[in-house]
């Protein structure tokens, strides 16, 4: 591997699909195009479009595909698609591995979280650094939240055939629109589930925070650089 400029160790579970109906039943399993490419984000969602997990799918051959996820959610994820696989000719079983966050030259499976170009690297030969506040800044910048949900544009398809949870999805892109967005904030200090108050109305919360900055759901009609409180304390909305 090239020489690197950072590396974080990344904490992930992962779950191996394969078989000769593994696309077959991707395909019909996730929000994303399973033919869109080596590499891809999904979701794995309930009929009623609740998240079961985000994924990182990584194609690594025919009928052979790799899905990364939160390291909570690998039993789970395999559980669910286990129970879902019904008469489907496929394999669906926990893998073991370790994941490098690496900015610099390197090759790898790209990854949008951080505003920045960087590479998910498995089984590296190189240690990576615990993640850090730099790391968790930079999500947060970058509006990437830990569990999916605001990620319509990078890991679901509307053009595809159908899977759990299009229809409500394809209700809300079409003939509506989500009230809240994610959105950065500086503020002086913060908690996860901390409240985004604007004049005397609530109107968010926080989902992630470190240093100055948090990543919260702020309704659409808060204009950006308004002033608001967390928890009483001043912010404003990046």
């Amino acid at each position: 591997m090239a020489v690197t400029t950072k590396a974080y160790s990344r904490s992930r579970a992962y779950v191996r699909v394969s078989g000769p109906e593994a696309v077959d039943f991707l395909q019909r399993m996730l929000s994303n195009d399973v033919l869109s490419g080596e590499t891809f984000e999904a979701l794995l969602l309930t009929p009623k479009a609740r998240v079961i997990a985000p994924l990182l799918v990584w194609r690594r051959g025919e009928s052979d595909f790799l899905l990364l996820t939160e390291p909570e959610l690998g039993e789970t994820v395999r559980a669910h698609l286990t129970r879902m696989r019904i008469a489907a000719r496929c394999d669906v079983e926990l893998e073991e591995h370790t994941s490098t966050i690496v900015f610099g030259e390197a090759d790898g499976i790209p990854t949008h979280d951080y505003g920045v170009p960087a590479v998910e690297v498995l089984d590296a030969d190189v240690e990576g650094s615990a993640p850090d506040e730099e790391l968790e800044r930079l999500r947060i910048l970058a509006r990437t939240p830990r569990w999916g949900a605001g990620l319509d544009a990078r890991a679901i398809s509307f053009s595809k055939g159908c899977y759990p949870g299009q229809e409500p999805i394809a209700r809300l892109h079409y003939r509506g629109h989500a009230n809240r967005g994610l959105r950065v904030l500086e503020v002086e200090d913060s908690h996860p589930a901390d409240e985004i108050s604007h004049g005397d109305k609530v109107v968010g919360r926080i989902t992630s925070a470190v240093g100055d900055v948090a990543l919260g759901y702020v309704r659409n009609e808060v204009p950006d650089g308004a002033e608001v409180t967390v928890s009483g304390k001043r912010a404003r909305l990046h």
